[in-house]
């Protein structure tokens, strides 16, 4: 196909292509004409991955280049392929990943309680020992063990997403769908949440305060 079925095919326009082209994201095409070049699927596909890569997980072109060298190095394992786009690993880490030495943070307890084997360079560690440290800052008594119940429900959803990228078999394809599964459907499952919040609460208050209001 030509630069202009390719920019219809994958949603990203023509000058945009040309700039991935010199920047060296996307390989170039087969050379028809001193001008011109022919290019395949595995072009769309690629496009496909930079624009999620850099329009939903908001990746800088150097970054997002860096993510797909490391992609191309691991496309027969699908595990260090997921760290990578995840952005859990580093992009060069590839088979060098390892889990760190026994945690004794709060995550470190809650992911050794769990029996998750997740490496060092995860940013949600450090996240959640924060995010304990300020609850306890104003006043609420709230340890990992808290954290349990929420754990299990996190592991069915992590086991959900991952069903999900069974139905690619490309890569490319599939690092795609992990980058816009994990970062565009996060604000949804907040959303989720917010809704089930509600929901519960009318179950146990709402008959409650009905009555008041009749009463009244």
């Amino acid at each position: 196909m030509k630069i202009s079925e390719l920019s219809r095919r994958s949603g990203v326009p023509t000058a945009t292509i040309k700039y991935y082209l010199r920047e060296g994201l996307l390989p170039p095409g087969r050379a028809t004409a001193a001008t011109q070049a022919e290019y395949g699927e595995a072009h769309v596909r690629r496009l496909r991955l930079i624009r999620a890569l850099i329009g939903v997980r908001g990746l800088s072109v150097s970054a997002a280049k860096d993510v797909l060298e490391a992609v191309s190095e691991v496309e027969g394992d699908t595990h260090t392929l997921l760290g990578v786009v995840f952005g859990v690993w580093p992009s060069g880490a590839g088979h060098e990943v390892s889990v760190p030495d026994p945690d004794h943070s709060e995550a470190g307890e809650l992911l050794a309680t769990m029996g998750w084997p997740v490496t060092g360079y995860n940013p949600a560690r450090q996240v959640i020992n924060q995010t304990l440290e300020t609850l306890r800052s104003l006043g609420m008594d709230y340890d990992w063990r808290s954290l349990l119940p929420y754990a299990r429900l996190a592991e069915k959803t992590a086991a959900l997403d991952l069903d999900q990228l069974q139905e690619s078999a490309d890569p490319l394809e599939k690092a795609e769908r992990a980058v816009l599964l994990t970062f565009l459907l996060e604000p949804a499952l907040l959303a989720l949440r917010r809704l089930a919040q509600e929901a519960e609460s009318n179950t146990r208050y709402g008959g409650a305060a009905a009555e008041e209001g009749g009463v009244g």
